[in-house]
């Protein structure tokens, strides 16, 4: 198991990686169009995160990336047309990270928190806009902020 990891299971690991294909489609996604530009800034995101990140990240985002490709194909093959539908369920997916998070050292619990929302935010930087301005929509700001995952703050004693 990927170091800082070692107290998930394989399911439980599993849905912490695709976490981060289920960010990618629920930011591309947001205004019913996915961007190629986004999900090409994903998959080029996830190899930069294999080393440039604190360690333990560095060998999450490595896993990552070995299936990213693949992942993101299959969900795009299953999402709803429906924004609202494909978004709810999203949302579903990533709410199972809740029950998650809590069962890692705190440190890395915040550390990929945080990578996550980093990660949602390049993902919506990706499509441009008018030479680089409003590149984030309405939509993109409200999901970036990944209201469906608790968020995690570091404990006071560490």
């Amino acid at each position: 198991m990927t170091q800082g990891f070692e107290a998930l299971n394989d399911q439980e690991f599993g849905i912490l990686k695709d976490a981060i294909a289920w960010i990618t489609l629920i930011i591309a996604n947001a205004d019913g169009k996915i961007d190629e530009r986004e999900t090409e800034w994903a998959q080029k995101l996830t190899k930069i995160r294999s080393y440039n990140n604190p360690s333990f990240l560095n060998a999450f985002y490595e896993e990552v990336g070995k299936e990213f490709s693949d992942t993101l194909d299959g969900l795009m093959k299953n999402l709803p047309e429906d924004k609202n539908e494909a978004t709810a369920m999203l949302s579903g997916k990533l709410e199972q990270v809740n029950a998650i998070l809590p069962c890692l050292d705190n440190t890395v619990a915040y550390e990929l928190y945080h990578s996550y929302k980093s990660f949602a935010k390049h993902v919506a930087k990706a499509s441009g806009g008018f030479l680089g301005m409003m590149s984030i929509s309405t939509e993109e700001s409200l999901l970036m902020e990944l209201p469906m995952i608790e968020p995690i703050s570091i404990d006071e004693e560490e």
